[in-house]
């Protein structure tokens, strides 16, 4: 059976994608400054420092900026999956719930004991018709 069409989820894309880009080229406009006045030979100067100061903060800028578009991505896959996940386990929960003439294939969840009643232990297994049934028999009362 084909797997249906699923919605795409969010990745962060354009946007942080443009401001990597324009950190990217502005540093490499100030390493390039850098490089001239350094081939350039002669003392170092006030442009030195503007140019080198420039270099670095534009290349961590575009470092950070980087790692922050490539964790967004990452944690927006997750999500997706999460979500996909999710959906997956409701919609078997509810196909199990239809199928409950077969108790094997029941999987239970963990129910408060009423009226004194012991309720199920870890890995004890307790089909949901005969829950309904102890349920339906309180309320009678």
């Amino acid at each position: 059976m084909a797997e249906p069409d699923r919605p795409v989820p969010h990745r962060p894309g354009a946007v942080s994608l443009f401001f990597v880009a324009k950190a990217a080229v502005f540093a490499l406009g100030f390493w390039i400054w850098l490089l001239v006045l350094a081939v350039r030979g002669g003392e170092a100067t006030g442009v030195h420092l503007i140019a080198a100061t420039g270099a670095i903060c534009t290349t961590l800028a575009a470092v950070v900026l980087g790692a922050r578009m490539a964790l967004q991505r990452n944690a927006a896959v997750r999500h997706a999956e999460v979500k996909r996940l999710l959906v997956d386990i409701s919609w078997n929960a509810f196909a199990a719930a239809g199928n409950a003439e077969h108790a094997g294939k029941v999987v239970p969840f963990r129910s408060a004991s009423h009226d004194g009643e012991r309720g199920p232990t870890r890995g004890e297994r307790v089909s949901v018709l005969d829950r309904g049934d102890r349920n339906r028999s309180d309320r009678g009362r």
